[in-house]
């Protein structure tokens, strides 16, 4: 809970754009969004989760 509250601080705080959590060490890529989660959020994991399989690709 310690870092999932810290990087939310720091993403208010400074207005920067906070992607995560991104799961990192299994076969294929798995990717989590909380319940709170907004239309970007959604849009931003996507993203991130199809780079990571053009990665896995290789």
């Amino acid at each position: 809970n310690t870092g999932n509250n810290t990087y939310k601080a720091v993403q208010r705080e400074t207005g920067a754009l906070a992607i995560g959590p991104m799961l990192q060490g299994l076969r294929k890529p798995v990717n989590d969004l909380s319940r709170g989660c907004t239309v970007d959020d959604i849009f931003n994991t996507v993203v991130i989760t199809a780079i990571q399989c053009q990665d896995t690709e290789k």
